[in-house]
């Protein structure tokens, strides 16, 4: 489906689902079943629910993953990814733009569905696809609010004291004093394919607006204890149901 931009022309939106075998601290993890469901899925059911988005796209090196994106029929292009894209050391916009390469037609915008937020659903999506037209921008993360202050951190030395830890004025401050601070939660990354292009990465020098989402929706898979998290979010039906 297209939608307008304020001067009237259509922009068409491409969603890249990264997904590759390899995942040294949870294992497997993309095929992983979280809540009876492959990991992926939720992602790319995410996408397919969503109103804007015109073509969907899972990439990976792992043929495990590429059978549940095929399970999904000609609603989701599936892309052998080649081996220098399947590393630890390959980076995702490279993934993304082999993605763009790959296909018939240009597209004008790409949104990154990175499968380790399953929390992210259509309805997050089309917000930001909407934030992203709204705004005239080249780009949009999505942030949550960080769950601890980073005036609060600092570096340890190699003998662990914290004599000089924290400022003297921040020991004598309220925390809901502090400014509200945002963190990158993973979740969407949107931009404008030629900018995407031309700047190597979805992190754009100008012109790019964070879209904001509750913590709970932010959960980011990456380790065993996380899988623990999101199953428990999920028996407890508060991740789903909170934009």
């Amino acid at each position: 489906m297209l939608i307008n931009k304020p001067d009237g022309n259509a922009i068409s939106f491409l969603a890249v689902i990264p997904a590759r075998g390899g995942s040294k601290r949870a294992p497997n993890k993309n095929i992983r079943p979280l809540h009876g469901k492959p990991l992926v899925s939720w992602s790319i059911e995410a996408a397919l629910e969503s109103k804007f988005i015109d073509t969907i796209v899972v990439s990976s090196d792992d043929l495990n993953v590429l059978n549940i994106a095929g399970a999904y029929g000609q609603r989701v292009d599936t892309i052998n990814r080649p081996e220098h894209l399947s590393s630890d050391t390959a980076k995702t916009p490279d993934v993304v733009i082999h993605a763009m390469d790959s296909l018939c037609q240009p597209y004008d915008a790409v949104i990154l569905l990175q499968p380790t937020s399953p929390f992210r659903t259509a309805i997050h999506i089309d917000e930001a696809l909407e934030l992203y037209v709204q705004k005239g921008a080249d780009g949009i993360i999505s942030v949550t609010k960080a769950p601890v202050s980073p005036l609060w951190c600092n570096i340890l030395p190699e003998d662990g004291s914290m004599s000089h830890f924290l400022d003297r004025q921040l020991i004598e401050t309220r925390s809901q004093d502090f400014p509200v601070y945002h963190t990158l939660n993973g979740a969407i990354f949107i931009a404008n394919t030629r900018k995407l292009r031309e700047q190597g990465h979805f992190y754009l020098t100008e012109n790019v607006y964070a879209y904001n989402m509750s913590p709970a929706a932010s959960v980011d898979i990456d380790t065993e204890e996380d899988f623990a998290y999101a199953e428990f979010l999920c028996t407890q039906n508060t991740a789903v149901s909170a934009p």
